[in-house]
């Protein structure tokens, strides 16, 4: 999760220190967001130019905005990741020098009424692309009660995804769940009373699972990451944050099978995590993990 100050993302120093000496100047920002990243790398590489990818129209006007000193050194488009090899070959490239994908959710979306956050009362929308049908509204009221327990439990890592599940499904009997709000109360209350106070609050899991869900997060990172590495050029270097367990997972397992084939070199055995200083001045980063892969 990126900071709400835009001149800091997550592990900003170590993002710049991987692509200070790639051969070649294309990088693309397969999760471009408020551009906090790409503004790093353009203010300090001039010779390198970016493209910029996001679903969220939202987002790429943040990017645009924040990236206006740097006119013709970079293009945005509105399109999922899992599409670079197509958004590539529009633009007439064949290979890139650079990928990074940091897969956090930035404040300006959490802030931006989308429901991704119990923290606000939204209605239950979480969609990255606001042209898509499918909402956290739908998945929460239609989806069957197996359907909701193996998502919650599958992308969530919840423990008590069978309790919550059920829950939800005996609350939506009664009406329609339509606010982050809602849906936290009834997580809240289908936790066991002694589990309530934890570290984290009982809904950060359920809530993520379903935001993964609507979006289609982890099988599009999986495909989107296959087709980087094969469009990466030769010494071009890819670097993925991932902020929980099943992000980097994927990262993990592709890079050591890719590396099984010889097509790159694992440059972090272990992921990079934001040094101390970091998550003082920006406490969302402490879960950050950074890997890095270099094509051979």
């Amino acid at each position: 999760m990126t900071s709400e100050v835009e001149h800091y993302p997550v592990l900003h120093r170590e993002i710049v220190d991987t692509f200070k000496d790639i051969d070649g100047n294309i990088i693309v920002d397969a999760t471009v967001g408020g551009a906090g990243h790409s503004y790093l790398l353009l203010k300090n590489f001039p010779e390198k130019k970016i493209i910029g990818i996001d679903k969220d129209e939202y987002a790429l006007k943040r990017a645009k905005e924040r990236l206006k000193d740097f006119e013709g050194r970079y293009t945005l488009v509105k399109s999922s990741y899992k599409d670079i090899d197509e958004i590539l070959d529009k633009l007439g490239f064949d290979k890139a020098h650079g990928f990074l994908f940091d897969l956090g959710v930035s404040m300006f979306q959490l802030k931006n009424q989308r429901g991704f956050s119990f923290q606000r009362d939204d209605f239950l929308d979480m969609r990255m692309d606001k042209d898509q049908k499918l909402t956290a509204y739908d998945v929460v009221n239609t989806y069957p009660e197996h359907m909701l327990e193996n998502i919650i439990k599958k992308y969530g890592e919840e423990r008590f995804s069978k309790r919550i599940a059920k829950s939800i499904v005996e609350h939506r009997k009664k009406r329609p769940i339509q606010t982050t709000k809602d849906l936290e109360n009834i997580i809240f209350h289908a936790y066991p009373r002694k589990a309530r106070y934890g570290r984290i609050h009982p809904a950060t899991r359920t809530f993520q699972a379903i935001r993964i869900e609507v979006n289609n997060e982890l099988e599009e990172l999986e495909l989107a990451l296959k087709k980087a590495i094969e469009r990466l050029d030769k010494g071009g270097r890819i670097a993925v944050i991932s902020f929980h367990s099943l992000e980097d997972r994927i990262a993990k397992n592709l890079f050591k099978e890719y590396g099984k084939l010889k097509k790159i070199k694992n440059l972090t055995k272990k992921p990079i995590v934001p040094k101390e200083d970091e998550i003082k001045e920006n406490p969302p980063s402490r879960s950050a993990k950074l890997r890095i892969a270099e094509r051979i």
